[in-house]
């Protein structure tokens, strides 16, 4: 374990490492971002100071620093530091640190254990932590990209506060950049040539990880011309290339996945067709299945459009065979075709609500039996026993309708589709209230039903 709990390694800091590993802050003051956590008088910073740390979980996107976080404080506390990875850690490994943790607890030594990437770890393993920081012989600190909720077991999530870290302004990404080249840990031993526009340009990029803007940042330098004048000069045809391509973050089996469709769909739902767009296509950016997408469209059309415009769920279907045929980039399009129009169409739920409504019936009472007038009757014993008996084929009516009841009897009246005034539903209303009119008896014409 010796090599887990070396922290600070001499080849982290040294002149060949990285630049983001040479200007990883050591103290608070030296730290960028979080201010809501760890500015002055934050309770996070309090408790760093007063060295009253508790377990805890840094849950925030990458490279907004929470192993950066993680490393302040085993410089602060007066506690063991031990660094455990998911990967390489077996049960047996975990156990044997605890218990060498609780002997040291006993001798007034706590030990703050250091859990990266905490929702890798599987259930077993976060299992075998939860004893011992129950008991105190550890203190946790985890950090994590994805929702605790889900991936923390609840039992152990209880024991712990969880810090949300927001991704790092543009402000506070050039300021780190600023940094960069000043510092001695950076290149503050090179004369570098490079606009304010350009390092506001690399903030823009890196999108909140100040992994990302150091690492760009070390590209254009080493990447940059040497002048008569032995500056290096960064230009912007060479920073364009080191910034060909932007990673947004996007997990597609993660909570992010799960946000940006939940945001495509509010933003249909809004008949908002530019911030659906948006959506989409950070989906598509970030790998998405386009047939995952055109799934969803489908969905929605019944969903939030239903009987207000039925055409909409005729083009998703279209539109969901487009991207079969055709797949990636090509069918972007077409789902920018859907959204659009999904966005703008009258919107009505009553399909979703007389289906949601039906299924509570259906859960919460008794199997209702099917009416004998409805029931069909291909035997001689079936119709003895009256199966069919008063049935009336509509087609043979007037009207085209009948007064027959077809709901069972506990549900005689009962309405779950309700149609609203949307779009095309507006005449769907109508004739379906022209329709229980004629049923219940308060007209007896029947012009109003065609």
């Amino acid at each position: 374990m010796s090599d887990q709990m070396n922290l600070f390694e001499e080849q982290e800091t040294g002149g060949g490492a990285p630049l983001a590993s040479r200007l990883r802050p050591e103290t608070l003051d030296e730290y960028v971002g979080q201010k809501h956590l760890v500015g002055p008088g934050k309770i996070l910073r309090q408790l760093i100071e007063r060295d009253q740390i508790s377990s805890m979980i840094f849950w925030g996107p990458p490279g907004v620093g929470k192993t950066t976080l993680a490393r302040i404080i085993a410089h602060q506390t007066k506690a063991r530091f031990i660094e455990f990875s998911a990967v390489n850690s077996s049960i047996k490994e975990i156990k044997d640190v605890m218990t060498e943790a609780e002997k040291y607890r006993r001798m007034g030594i706590r030990t703050l254990l250091f859990a990266d990437e905490i929702h890798r770890f599987n259930k077993a393993q976060q299992d075998a932590f939860l004893p011992y920081v129950e008991k105190g012989s550890i203190i946790l600190v985890g950090a994590t990209t994805e929702n605790p909720s889900f991936e923390i077991n609840s039992a152990l999530l209880s024991r712990c506060k969880v810090f949300i870290l927001q991704a790092l302004s543009e402000e506070d990404l050039t300021e780190l950049l600023q940094t960069a080249l000043t510092s001695p840990k950076g290149f503050g031993d090179l004369t570098i040539e490079i606009r304010q526009e350009q390092l506001q340009s690399i903030a823009r990029f890196a999108n909140g990880d100040a992994r990302t803007a150091l690492n760009t940042l070390e590209m254009a330098v080493l990447n940059g011309k040497l002048d008569e004048n032995a500056r290096i000069v960064v230009s912007d045809e060479m920073l364009a290339q080191c910034m060909n391509r932007r990673s947004l973050l996007y997990d597609k089996t993660g909570e992010e996945h799960y946000n940006l469709i939940s945001a495509l769909h509010k933003s249909m739902r809004n008949s908002d067709p530019d911030a659906a767009v948006y959506w989409m296509c950070r989906m598509l950016d970030g790998g998405e299945d386009p047939l995952y997408i055109a799934r969803r469209l489908i969905r929605f059309a019944s969903e939030d459009v239903g009987m207000a415009d039925p055409n909409a769920l005729l083009l998703a279907v279209s539109v969901y065979q487009a991207c079969h045929f055709l797949g990636m980039p090509e069918c972007d399009v077409h789902l920018t075709h859907c959204v659009v129009y999904l966005a703008m169409a009258p919107k009505s739920n009553a399909l979703y609500k007389a289906c949601e409504a039906c299924k509570k019936d259906i859960r919460e009472m008794s199997a209702e039996p099917v009416p004998l007038q409805i029931r069909n009757a291909p035997t001689n014993l079936m119709k003895e026993l009256h199966y069919g008996e008063g049935y009336v084929y509509a087609h043979d009516t007037e009207e085209k309708i009948s007064q027959m009841q077809c709901l069972p009897d506990r549900l005689v009246g009962r309405r779950y589709y309700e149609p609203t005034r949307e779009g095309r539903e507006k005449a769907v209303k109508e004739r379906l209230d022209a329709i229980l009119a004629w049923k219940q008896g308060e007209t007896n014409s029947s012009k109003d039903l065609h």
